[in-house]
C-alpha cells in the first residue's frame, strides 16, 4: 500500500480540502528504507469550521485508521479553516528533529 496516496485519497473524498499536504518524513527517523511510518499532513477546509482541534483531530485519525492500524507509527496533524489558514499567513509548521533515534543525529 502507498501511504502517502491512501492518506490524501482518504482525506479528499471525506473532507473537500482546499488544501492538503501530505509529507512523508519517514526518512528523518531511525526506520527501515521504504518504511512509511512518519507522516505530517496540512488540511484546510470549511469542514473544520465550529469544531474544536480534538475533533478535528478525532475526525482525521478516524479516517486514517486503516493506516494507523498498519504502517503509519506518528501522524502530525495541522488542522485548519481556510480563515485560520490565511490568518497565519499560509504557513506550514516546521517539524522537530527526531528525539527517538534519528538517521540523521547518526550521520
Amino acid at each position: 500500500m502507498n501511504v502517502k496516496a491512501f492518506i490524501e485519497s482518504t482525506l479528499t473524498e471525506a473532507l473537500s480540502p482546499q488544501l492538503l499536504d501530505v509529507q512523508d518524513e519517514s526518512h528523518m527517523h531511525n526506520v527501515p528504507d521504504g518504511a512509511q511510518s512518519h507522516f505530517k499532513v496540512t488540511i484546510v477546509t470549511t469542514q473544520f469550521e465550529g469544531k474544536r482541534l480534538i475533533a478535528r483531530h478525532r475526525e482525521v485519525n478516524t479516517l486514517l485508521s486503516d493506516a494507523l492500524n498498519g504502517p503509519v507509527h506518528a501522524l502530525a496533524l495541522h488542522t485548519h479553516t481556510p480563515q485560520e489558514w490565511e490568518a497565519r499567513g499560509g504557513t506550514f509548521a516546521e517539524s522537530p528533529a527526531c528525539l527517538g533515534g534519528s538517521k540523521l543525529d547518526s550521520q
